[in-house]
């Protein structure tokens, strides 16, 4: 039976303890500070101790008490790093680090993340307070409406919304130069202000899952209609309706995944409750801000929200134990509202000490408690927000009509709420009415303006691979190449594509995708080769369920290299963005290139005879092939991606497997047009047995001698640990061998100086022969094992 100890004071907590209190896991409930419905709630106790850095007499009690799990409500005790305070005595805190919950005590630090890992949002730009006529000349010259924002905690207030370029600067003077909100405004944010339809979700992550709730629509300002001041919330109601299921999914597809996978990634990952607030533009969701704790009022609704059978406690404790997928979290039928009692005044300056009276109230309303205290035996007001009155019912009218009943019969001087909470809803029945404008493209789930901007990235790249007959200018429709500028006299065109197969699974899973794009250029490339052609220009395909600029502009960088190494120009490509074909975060690539060869030197020639050697070149690894074995044998090791590699401790085991298939165009041309080859063979899928003899006469075969070279340790440990047969081995992978060549017995010597001769040429060994038996006899296989 746990212990729990809660942090704060508000209507946030007062509804965390009613929920927990139903938990058979929960023994007690400490409250700190607590309020009056805390102290009536079930299994609950309020204490009275300092809420302050560093936490010390609260550490102290929660050791003696045996505390076994911390929530903290508010965002202040997260930013100042009670979470390790706790932790140092080995008590888990729902809720993150010091260094997670900057992205709520650093709007700054926050916006910057959500720019890295391709997170929609507002256009922005950072200033700091010694840089108030930057900030001016950039709200005059920007081009659109600002939103300011005070970078630090500043209690909710450090928002302001100008209708003007003057309100604008107005606003950074009272910011910047008359520290209307401290330290808070030491930076300003500056963003473009967004337009449409407002939600919140809020989600529960273990920093490896997280598991959204029903988005909630809070309403901010004072008055009916949404009009007057900004305050903390007037009320909220879940589900919102405007969140349809596919506006949900690109939020967990396109911010929440995205983000805790990078919090992660980074090294600061996110436990606890991640509030997220998003306008619902015509492009789609764009984030606003980031929460590190529940939001208030939204979670009064939410907490009444959840199915019955949903245990908090066991959902908190799952989280804080980094196993939240082995939890259930679900929520009833129908709609929970939530209504709030301010004092009047609020929120400007407003009395306090306000008795106030509480009737009998429908057995389906709670009332939580937000702004009171205990004057002797009265209950008085303490705050500008009172009371939160909150319920769910099967439908929304239903559950305003229980709050607005109950709120009858609560009363205070100066009491004032909202009547019109959830009028959105009740006006406006579906997300296309919201956003009265139609559907986009952008809310189909495909940007252009993202694909515009990965234009622009790979531009660079792709001028890098220019050579003669092509100027490699993208954005066309299609791209040029003048063959009569390569000098060929009787030119013949070759073509070839190809991908890269399963070995793109590892370097999705990784995150490492500057490798794989020079592996498409191989496998194309290396098939021209055999024919005996150069490469000449090269287009790529990329697909993908949702364009992230930042990886498709890597995988391009990659196919720039490939196209460099091969000498070939990248004259184009298709990137294709088309929702819903590919998992989220998965891609596809294709290349397609395109070479030329002299008439007469097209390979493999007639002459090819038994007794003509055999001379192989060695392969950077295992290329681009057999990777769906590959990946079977690493699962049978326990070993993961990041593990050192077990043949080179220099490297991860991704690095290692994403090792690059060579390209053997500079080193085997020469000996091409020298007329020293009579044959090549890449050895791909299907590894000697099968592609040996696809340049082969009829009739005849090979004898290949396993023991003519060594075989690379990724070979040696992908046998033993997969207790693969040498044959199979043969059959399936290059074995260190990726390319073949065929030639007669008078050229071998010269063949070898020529292939040995280029800078940075890749081994070359002789290993068998051509033969008058058809089929390929592997010799000495004993050698490997």
């Amino acid at each position: 039976m746990a212990q729990i100890l809660i942090l704060g004071s508000g209507g946030r907590e007062h509804a965390l303890a009613w929920r927990l209190a139903q938990s058979n896991l929960v023994n007690h409930i400490h409250v700190c500070p607590g309020n009056p419905g805390t102290a009536r709630s079930p299994k609950t106790t309020n204490i009275n101790l300092p809420l302050v850095h560093p936490y010390t007499e609260l550490v102290q009690y929660a050791v003696e008490n045996q505390i076994d799990l911390v929530v903290p409500g508010p965002e202040d005790p997260l930013v100042n790093g009670v979470e390790k305070c706790f932790r140092n005595v080995g008590i888990p805190v729902f809720g993150p680090t010091q260094s997670a919950a900057r992205m709520e005590g650093s709007k700054a630090f926050s916006k910057d993340f959500m720019h890295r890992h391709d997170i929609p949002t507002a256009k922005f730009k950072t200033f700091s307070s010694s840089q108030f006529h930057d900030a001016i000349h950039y709200v005059q010259s920007c081009g659109h409406r600002v939103v300011l924002k005070a970078s630090g905690l500043a209690g909710g207030k450090g928002v302001l919304i100008p209708t003007s370029t003057e309100e604008a600067i107005q606003g950074l003077q009272s910011i910047m130069v008359e520290n209307v909100f401290g330290a808070a405004g030491d930076q300003v944010v500056i963003e473009e202000l967004l337009e449409g339809p407002e939600i919140s979700v809020l989600a529960f992550s273990d920093g490896y899952t997280i598991v959204p709730l029903p988005a909630a629509q809070d309403h901010k300002r004072i008055g009916e209609g949404d009009t007057g001041l900004n305050t903390g919330g007037m009320g909220a109601y879940a589900p919102a309706p405007v969140a349809t299921p596919d506006i949900m999914h690109r939020i967990m597809t396109e911010t929440l995944r995205p983000t805790i996978d990078g919090m992660r990634k980074e090294g600061f990952p996110f436990v606890g409750l991640l509030f997220t607030g998003f306008m619902l533009t015509v492009d789609g969701p764009k984030l606003l801000e980031y929460n590190v704790r529940f939001g208030d009022p939204e979670t009064e609704a939410l907490m009444m929200l959840l199915s019955e059978e949903v245990d908090l406690a066991a959902v908190l404790l799952a989280c804080a134990e980094h196993h939240l997928d082995s939890v259930q979290i679900n929520s009833r039928p129908g709609f929970s509202v939530s209504v709030i009692l301010v004092s009047g005044g609020y929120p400007g300056t407003y009395p306090k000490g306000k008795r106030i009276e509480v009737g009998d109230v429908p057995s389906d309303v709670m009332v939580f408690h937000c702004g009171t205290s205990m004057n002797g035996n009265d209950l008085v007001t303490s705050g500008g927000r009172v009371m939160a009155v909150t319920c769910c019912a099967p439908t929304l009218e239903q559950a305003l009509a229980q709050v607005y009943t109950a709120i009858d019969n609560i009363s205070f001087d100066g009491m004032f709420y909202r009547r019109d909470i959830a009028h959105r809803a009740l006006t406006t029945p579906n997300q296309a009415q919201a956003l009265s404008q139609g559907l986009t493209y952008a809310q189909a789930g495909v940007s252009v303006d993202a694909g515009n901007a990965f234009v622009e990235a790979i531009k660079p790249y792709v001028r890098a691979t220019k050579r003669s007959g092509a100027d490699v200018e993208i954005g066309g429709f299609g791209g040029i190449f003048d063959l009569k500028a390569t000098g060929y006299k009787d030119p013949v065109l070759v073509s070839g594509t190809d991908g890269v197969g399963t070995k793109l699974r590892i370097a999705v899973d990784t995150g490492i995708h500057h490798l794989v794009g020079i592996d498409l250029v191989a496998m194309s490339v290396n098939d021209l080769l055999v024919q005996g052609a150069e490469p000449l220009y090269f287009l790529d395909y990329y697909g993908c369920s949702k364009l992230d600029v930042a990886t498709a502009a890597e995988v391009v960088k990659g196919i720039a290299e490939g196209c460099q190494q091969a000498g070939c120009a990248l004259i184009g490509g298709e990137t294709a963005e088309m929702p819903g074909m590919y998992q989220d975060g998965d891609y596809d690539l294709a290349g397609f290139a395109v070479g030329a060869v002299e008439r007469s030197s097209i390979l493999p020639r007639k002459n090819i005879t038994p007794g003509d050697v055999l001379l192989g070149i060695a392969s950077s690894g295992i290329h681009s092939n057999g990777f769906s074995l590959v990946r079977k044998v690493i699962s049978l090791t326990g070993l993961s991606y990041s593990s050192p590699c077990p043949w080179d401790d220099q490297k991860t085991l991704a690095l290692s497997l994403l090792e690059p298939t060579r390209i053997y165009i500079k080193q085997v041309l020469p000996a091409i047009r020298q007329g020293l080859l009579k044959g090549m063979s890449h050895i791909t899928g299907g590894g000697f047995i099968e592609n040996i003899p696809r340049v082969l006469p009829k009739g005849m075969g090979v004898y290949v001698d396993g023991s003519a070279w060594q075989l690379p340790p990724v070979f040696r440990f992908l046998m033993q640990q997969g207790c693969i047969e040498p044959l199979e081995m043969a059959r399936t992978f290059n074995n260190g061998i990726g390319l073949v060549i065929i030639v007669g017995r008078e050229d071998v010597e010269r063949a070898m100086e020529v292939l040995k001769g280029s800078s940075g040429a890749a081994a070359v060994y002789r290993i068998g022969e051509v033969t008058d038996k058809s089929g390929v006899e592997m010799r000495n296989l004993e050698s490997w094992s």
